[in-house]
């Protein structure tokens, strides 16, 4: 039974690797210009993002309202690196997602002593601070308002369809990752942490220490995401730490599905083409944000990946207690 549910995993795996290769070659042949593989792109980005917020809040337990700090300071150490000290790529990208890392640590020092809304609170309080310091920096080396444009990937330029690839490699890399992480020791201990905190510290797991780790992991995904992201688009400015798109990357996790591979993807593709479909009515996206969240809130508690997960074992249960009516008829014909 094992051997079979391997090779079903395998022959699903592949199926979906190639669907993956062959989807943005059949996409640029229809659409005619590569603005659908730009989306695509995003995307991607996005989920590296909402992989990282997921590790804090759907495994940890920890919410955060202002993860975008994290995905423009990722984005402005990568871009301000490569302006000013014209440093290549392959090091700024990384150091921006350090840079990230070192910040959600020190902000995780204080605020892991910190529960529900008044760490709700420090995360807005820090995402408007990165704001305004972007904004009005000491002497104007962040370029205050006007925002950095920088220069994209050399091999890469303005070939989406490279950058599809690309980017798709390093989504790949960062899931596995993910999948190591919380199916170790570290894993488990934030999941016991986010169950509950009391029981966890009895069980011996130092706390304190794993949610600085959450929020380092969490803060390195998100200054990743927004390191490629400033080098793909060329371009990024201080409102991009602002509230609406921290709301945007918590509403894509929680309409997806918290603590789920699948639910990240699933929120993110869902809400970013909803996004392009309702593009002309942007001044309306908070309100479909707060839409949304009622919809996860009231309808799906658990989001569409856990709502899908429900649907299909209800078909199953039908489908085995048909099978053993089925089954008895025979035994009383017999």
């Amino acid at each position: 039974m094992n051997l079979i549910n391997n090779k079903r995993k395998l022959m699903i795996s592949g199926g979906l690797g190639i669907g993956l290769c062959v989807l943005p070659f059949l996409i640029k042949m229809m659409a005619g210009n590569q603005y659908p593989l730009l989306i695509m792109c995003i995307i991607l980005i996005y989920i590296i993002a909402v992989s990282g917020l997921d590790i804090l809040f759907g495994y940890s337990g920890q919410i955060s309202l202002g993860h975008a700090a994290f995905f423009t300071l990722g984005a402005y150490t990568s871009g301000l690196l490569n302006i000013y000290f014209n440093i290549p790529l392959i090091i700024t990208i990384p150091a921006g997602a350090l840079f990230a890392t070192a910040i959600g640590a020190l902000l995780a020092y204080p605020a892991s002593k910190l529960k529900f809304h008044f760490l709700s609170l420090a995360t807005v309080a820090f995402g408007e601070i990165t704001y305004y310091f972007l904004y009005r920096s000491p002497g104007g080396f962040t370029f205050d308002f006007k925002g950095i444009n920088v220069v994209g990937i050399g091999f890469l330029g303005e070939n989406y369809l490279k950058w599809y690839f690309f980017l798709l490699v390093i989504v790949v890399l960062v899931l596995l990752g993910k999948t190591s992480l919380v199916n170790s020791r570290v894993g488990r201990a934030f999941i016991a942490i986010r169950e509950n905190t009391h029981a966890a510290d009895g069980m011996g797991i130092n706390v304190r220490k794993n949610k600085i780790i959450a929020f380092a992991v969490s803060a390195f995904l998100t200054g990743l995401a927004g390191a490629l992201y400033v080098h793909m688009i060329k371009y990024i400015s201080p409102e991009t730490s602002m509230q609406k798109q921290s709301v945007l990357f918590l509403t894509m996790m929680l309409f997806g599905g918290t603590a789920s591979i699948m639910g990240t993807i699933l929120g993110v593709v869902s809400i970013e083409v909803l996004l392009e479909c309702i593009r002309p009515l942007q001044e309306y996206q908070m309100l479909f944000y707060g839409i949304l969240l009622l919809v996860v809130i009231v309808a799906l508690p658990g989001g569409v990946n856990s709502g899908i997960r429900d649907i299909l074992e209800s078909f199953q249960r039908k489908k085995m207690a048909r099978n053993k009516a089925a089954a008895g008829r025979k035994d009383g014909d017999a």
